[in-house]
């Protein structure tokens, strides 16, 4: 089978990683700036604010995740817009994008132990099914989690027995090899059809996205698989893939510049593109934290001022993840 129908069983499959509730965090294979800190949420939340106030989003707009997992990225924007802007909670629509039956479930379930009856949450299992006027999307590490294809030199990879042959002409992968400057490495797939499908969801929308990977392509192969914490090179001698396959979550560094090129053929406009770090700075998680710091006991603002450190210091998740922006009109 090609490598992207491959990945789509490891990750999708009946039984596939991401089709049942994982934990992520400390007792998971991974962490996301999602179980680091609330203050990531928080930010978010002023920044959808700040979108009212410049006119941008209207009162009734929908607030859509796409990937949501356990559904906390989602509910911490939630607390947060409670807190600061009260009476969007009940004009806002909250959507997650999600096909699986199991997370929806959790969601559902979290949601409901967060905010009974106060809030509202609805489920689509794709953007396709959604149509508004006006949205902000926002996602957490969607982009590292569509299928690829890996490109050797002029060919693309099949897998049989979970080994990896070089033996496959594919002349669309070959093409975005060549324009992303690749002669090695992944390509994405299933870029182009999402950002048409958010093109069609909404009339008007901002989109903010963060991943790990940067604008220009990669020179090599960053495919590597996470299990408990432990990261293994795809191609690392000796890896028993058939024991980790859907046991454990396989990624790839992001090329933005594919994403930027997707959405901009879809019509819809690339706004901006900096490290996590500086995004988050830029949208007040400091001035979140200061008035934390003015209303909480001393022993917790500490401790939340610690977890927040970790989204934005260069060495942990600051300069690594990379935020993206487009916006339609």
């Amino acid at each position: 089978m090609k490598f992207s129908e491959y990945m789509m069983e490891w990750l999708y499959g009946k039984n596939g990683y991401y089709a049942t509730y994982k934990n992520i965090g400390k007792s998971g294979d991974f962490y996301t700036a999602v179980s680091t800190s609330k203050f990531f949420g928080g930010t978010i939340a002023k920044h959808i604010i700040s979108l009212v106030d410049e006119g941008f989003l209207q009162k009734d707009a929908v607030i859509c995740e796409i990937g949501a997992h356990h559904g906390y990225f989602l509910a911490d924007v939630c607390e947060f817009i409670y807190t600061l802007r009260p009476e969007l909670l009940s004009s806002f629509s909250f959507v997650i994008i999600e096909r699986f039956d199991d997370l929806q479930k959790h969601q559902r379930e979290y949601f409901s132990e967060s905010f009974g009856d106060v809030l509202k949450l609805t489920h689509y299992k794709s953007l396709k099914e959604l149509t508004c006027n006006n949205a902000f999307f926002i996602a957490n590490e969607i982009f590292d989690a569509f299928p690829c294809e890996l490109y050797f030199k002029g060919k693309s990879a099949r897998v049989e027995n979970h080994e990896v042959m070089f033996d496959e002409q594919d002349d669309w992968v070959k093409k975005k090899a060549e324009k992303y400057h690749k002669d090695r490495g992944e390509i994405a797939v299933g870029y182009e059809e999402f950002a048409q499908e958010m093109a069609s969801a909404a009339k008007k929308f901002e989109f903010m996205s963060f991943d790990y990977g940067e604008m220009q392509a990669r020179p090599d192969f960053s495919l590597r698989i996470y299990t408990k914490h432990e990261v293994h090179p795809f191609f690392e001698e000796g890896l028993n893939r058939a024991e980790l396959f859907a046991k454990s979550d396989i990624t790839y560094d992001v090329t933005f510049a594919h994403v930027k090129d997707a959405y901009e053929e879809a019509g819809v406009k690339f706004v901006e593109f900096k490290a996590q770090m500086v995004a988050l700075v830029d949208m007040g998680i400091l001035e979140l934290l200061e008035m934390l710091k003015e209303h909480a006991d001393e022993k917790i603002y500490k401790q939340e001022l610690e977890k927040a450190k970790m989204l934005i210091m260069p060495n942990f998740l600051g300069e690594r993840f990379k935020m993206i922006k487009f916006r339609k009109d």
